[in-house]
């Protein structure tokens, strides 16, 4: 079981993800923005973040951005999820470092096995 750590501000995408990962067995706390998550994740880190590009108070960029920096934190798992449908958002966020990028609309089976893949460090970039 992993303990992951979802942050988007659309609640019907939390409850989607939420449900996938928890039929797989997997612990998940959903915050709505991403001030609250990396809060959370500096206080009690989890195995995965998913983070959403855009929500209020701090993006997921930003989020990326500060975990990317950090000491202890450097080498999180993190797979963006997002509505963002462009090549150069693709990009951007692999210049950041995010692990992994899902675009919204997403099949939830496929995010869980993505999301363990990454937790087992099996998954890069296609």
């Amino acid at each position: 079981m992993a303990r992951i750590i979802l942050a988007d501000d659309d609640e019907i995408v939390a409850e989607l993800v939420t449900d996938a990962f928890m039929a797989a067995g997997h612990a998940v706390g959903w915050l709505k923005d991403g001030r609250q998550a990396l809060d959370l994740i500096k206080r009690r880190p989890p195995d995965l973040a998913i983070l959403d590009c855009n929500m209020p108070e701090m993006s997921g960029i930003m989020v990326l951005r500060e975990l990317r920096q950090s000491e202890t934190l450097f080498n999180l798992p993190i797979m963006m999820l997002t509505g963002r449908q462009s090549e150069s958002d693709e990009q951007i966020l692999r210049y950041e470092g995010a692990n992994d990028y899902m675009r919204k609309p997403f099949d939830p089976v496929a995010l869980v096995g993505r999301a363990e893949a990454l937790i087992a460090g099996e998954r890069k970039w296609d």
